[in-house]
């Protein structure tokens, strides 16, 4: 896979992903742990049977021999999980989606500090270009943080640290254990724990239905992809690009979900947008090799 390729997965995952607010503002009676434990559900049941089609039934007894890394990542995935679907329970889906942003600094923190690897420059400034714009979209359309509002973000903070220690552990497993294991072990972790939270289960057909889309096309399906998107790509770019969820997500919950975006909003949008397609159009592309170094390959 080439690097635009991963990138293109990358934002295909991002697309998928942007749904929940959306989504969830559609439910009638569903809400916190219940949504939690129905979506996470519905994700390991996704993730066991695409690894059973990929690879056969022996595909599941890789979680008996899943090693640190795979059940670190596993435990990695619940946390966001979790913290997600509870933060929107709690506050809108602007400032849910706005305190996740701040995975791209923390994960370029851990990169120098747990891989050796320091970001390049550019990187930097992209990504410093990127949180100008989502300041601006907390400087003046953060709704108040007060009461239930401030809750929701307080939980919210789980997704941003869990989500750069993952792509800290996809980066330094490499080619080595398939990490698709982990977003099973993450759905299932989630579920667990949620369903004394979430009992007794009286979900309406109406809401089950959704619970079932978030957790099949907008859990399952692109973390899978993300996942192998993101063994092609540096931890601090797969984390960058991942902010698109927010723009799309703002977006979507604006045009379906009644949430209507400010100015501030849309600028802070925007300026995300031009920061990561430069990032991804400066880059050089490789050189074919030459006659010289054809000769002595």
């Amino acid at each position: 896979m080439t690097h635009r390729q991963a990138v293109a997965l990358l934002i295909a995952s991002t697309l998928m992903w942007s749904i929940g607010g959306v989504v969830t503002r559609h439910l009638e009676s569903a809400e916190g742990f219940e949504i939690t434990f129905w979506r996470s559900l519905f994700a390991a049941l996704t993730v066991a049977i695409a690894l059973s089609w990929r690879r056969g039934p022996a595909a599941l007894a890789a979680l008996a021999r899943a090693g640190r890394i795979v059940w670190l990542s596993g435990a990695m995935w619940a946390v966001m999980f979790t913290c997600f679907m509870f933060a929107l329970s709690l506050t809108q889906v602007a400032n849910v989606l706005i305190t996740q942003s701040l995975t791209p600094v923390l994960t370029a923190l851990l990169a120098g500090i747990v891989l050796g690897r320091p970001v390049g420059s550019r990187t930097w400034a992209v990504i410093a270009v990127a949180a100008a714009g989502i300041a601006c979209m907390y400087a003046f359309d953060l709704s108040s943080l007060e009461g239930r509002h401030a809750l929701g973000v307080l939980i919210a903070l789980g997704v941003p640290v869990a989500a750069a220690v993952n792509w800290i552990l996809v980066q330094r497993a490499g080619r080595g254990p398939d990490l698709s294991v982990a977003v099973l072990i993450g759905g299932t972790i989630s579920a667990a724990c949620t369903l004394p939270l979430a009992w007794p289960l009286d979900t309406s057909l109406h809401d089950l239905g959704l619970l079932l889309v978030l957790g099949v096309f907008q859990l399952a399906i692109p973390c899978l992809l993300a996942v192998r998107a993101a063994r092609h790509l540096s931890a601090a770019e797969t984390s960058l690009f991942a902010l698109l969820e927010v723009v799309f997500g703002i977006l979507l919950t604006w045009a379906f979900g009644g949430e209507r975006p400010g100015t501030a909003t849309v600028l802070g949008g925007c300026t995300v947008l031009a920061a990561l397609a430069y990032h991804e159009l400066a880059k050089k592309p490789a050189l074919p090799p030459g006659p010289e170094q054809s000769a002595r390959s």
